[in-house]
């Protein structure tokens, strides 16, 4: 059977509209038009809100959401609302198990094809996105955009119940949950609940052990990426989070945060049951134990038990007399690595423990506690250097720093 001549055009007719810049086609004159606008730059529909402009109509339409909050796509398995009918798509894959992106190199599938791409970066290597103040490199814009905040300090996101401010919005969601209670991370394996994917994530590596990311260097396996890139500092020597007070710098970022309290006083964690508060969360969680009697750490040789991990690795160096911390500087050693800490300010002169009322530093914690009994007008106790801390059997290891 022959095929009438206006059959065999029709893919001629259907792409007419070629690009001259690029040599594209398009099947209508309103799509060539809008195609060019890549390369004259032209963005001629304007947002009132906010003056972000866009190259089509439409995108302005799903942009004017941000500012009216409409979201008029509903999934109709739990009742969750998008501002974009691809979010709702990518969504019902959490509803369905689709996963319709598989990676050539080790098979592992995804919802979204973004995401896919990402995660080959495991594979290649590539981190094409470099930050220009330190040369840090990243494999997603996303994190690189996240990362210059910390050279910028930018911190939009703001809690309405704590004033609270976090550099990313993902940040002030997490947070929030502190307030509501809020745990939707439910692992399936052993139900247990938590605020955020990540802690699921992590928590699930207990049911299936793997750790796919090794480190070059030593060998070393870890369970995530991130743990991977944290680990590697320690060969490298990065330290790329510097306190703005003080100076140190730190490895990580929560340990900048954490450390930032000992300068503004902050201590945002309080127990329910004595209102005693603690400047970092695992400070509460060990606190709670006082109040429940928990002891969920005991020694293999003896039967005693602890409340803390330290405490008990502390407890077994009495049955092996190991001192595992040595001193770079001078070659002694210590049994627990708080002591460690507390020793090397003999060497560093540092006072990293300062008073909120006058600025005062102090190289231990023991003595700012002991400081401010002048500004209450409690009786001060005596004070100890480090040298002093360390100078009795009975003091050598004490964890109080």
């Amino acid at each position: 059977m022959s095929i009438p001549n206006s059959q065999k055009e029709l893919p001629s007719v259907i792409k007419r509209f070629k690009c001259p810049e690029c040599g594209k086609r398009y099947s209508s004159k309103g799509s060539l038009i809008i195609h060019q606008r890549v390369h004259t730059g032209e963005k001629p529909f304007m947002c009132t809100e906010c003056g972000k402009r866009f190259t089509e109509k439409s995108k302005l339409i799903i942009h004017q959401r941000v500012h009216t909050g409409e979201k008029p796509f509903m999934c109709t398995e739990c009742g969750k609302s998008f501002s974009k009918k691809y979010g709702l798509v990518v969504h019902q894959r959490v509803h369905t198990g689709e996963k319709p992106f598989m990676c050539t190199e080790c098979g592992k599938r995804f919802a979204e094809k973004n995401y896919l791409i990402i995660h080959q970066t495991v594979h290649t290597g590539e981190k094409p996105f470099t930050c220009t103040e330190c040369g840090k490199g990243f494999s997603e814009k996303r994190k690189f955009v996240i990362h210059q905040r910390v050279h910028t300090g930018e911190k939009s996101f703001t809690c309405t119940e704590c004033g609270k401010c976090f550099s990313v919005k993902s940040g002030l969601k997490s947070h929030q949950r502190i307030h509501t209670g809020e745990k939707p991370f439910t692992c399936i394996e052993c139900g247990e609940s938590f605020r955020h994917k990540a802690s699921l994530k992590e928590h699930k590596i207990k049911h299936t052990g793997e750790k796919p990311f090794t480190c070059p260097e030593c060998g070393k396996s870890c369970s995530r990426q991130t743990d991977l890139e944290i680990h590697q500092r320690i060969h490298t020597g990065e330290k790329p989070y510097p306190c703005t007070e003080c100076g140190k710098s730190f490895t990580i970022n929560s340990n900048l945060v954490r450390h930032q309290r000992i300068h503004t006083g902050i201590k945002p964690f309080a127990c329910t049951e004595c209102h005693k508060s603690f400047s970092a969360h695992h400070k509460l969680s060990l606190h709670k134990r006082v109040h429940t009697g928990e002891k969920p750490f005991t020694c293999t040789e003896c039967g005693k038990s602890f409340s803390r991990k330290d405490s008990l690795q502390y407890h077994y160096t009495t049955h092996t007399g190991e001192k595992p911390f040595t001193c770079t500087e001078c070659g002694k050693c210590f049994s627990k690595k708080s002591s460690l800490q507390c020793h090397r300010v003999i060497h560093t002169g540092e006072k990293p423990f300062a008073c909120a009322e006058c600025g005062k530093s102090f190289s231990l914690k023991r003595n700012l506690t002991n400081h401010h009994r002048i500004h209450t007008g409690e009786k001060p106790l005596k004070s100890y250097s480090a040298e002093d801390r360390l100078s009795s059997p009975h003091q050598r290891d004490v964890s109080h720093v």
